[in-house]
């Protein structure tokens, strides 16, 4: 019986480490930016690179060069770029109204509850002894279970 409560509390604290580890990666997530290079080479796209230089396909102008005859480049690189969020916000207790913060206490309340371990069970008949038998009353009375 003890082993159960153990494995419950065991349980409850593996639950409450994976929740907070989850909870500071996605505070961490949520708060970075980063960019996403795209290298397209007329409609198709040759390459797209994250946190380095996209890979040209060959065909780009050479701005040294010098050509008579001017061409379009075909080729062009787009950047886009995810902005992280910059402030957080932090909200306390008293900012919630009275129903929130009747409803967040009794949520709470019952969850901190429901995990409380099973009481030492207690048998009121442990020291009891059974009346002393003067005479048995089933062969007295020749009455028996069949």
């Amino acid at each position: 019986m003890y082993f159960c409560i153990d494995l419950i509390a065991m349980i409850k604290q593996v639950l409450h480490k994976a929740f907070s580890v989850l909870l500071a990666l996605l505070v961490l997530v949520s708060t970075v930016s980063f960019t996403i290079v795209e290298h397209y080479c007329g409609n198709t796209l040759v390459d797209a690179a994250i946190f380095q230089k996209a890979k040209t396909c060959g065909m780009d102008m050479d701005a040294t060069a010098n050509c008579l005859t001017v061409k379009k480049d075909c080729c062009k690189d787009e950047v886009v770029v995810v902005k992280g969020q910059k402030e957080l916000k932090f909200s306390s207790f008293e900012d919630f109204d009275f129903q929130q913060q009747l409803f967040i206490t009794f949520l709470a309340n019952t969850y901190i509850h429901l995990f409380e371990g099973i009481e030492k069970e207690t048998y009121p008949h442990k020291y009891y002894s059974p009346p002393h038998l003067v005479a048995d009353i089933h062969v007295l009375d020749q009455v028996f279970l069949i």
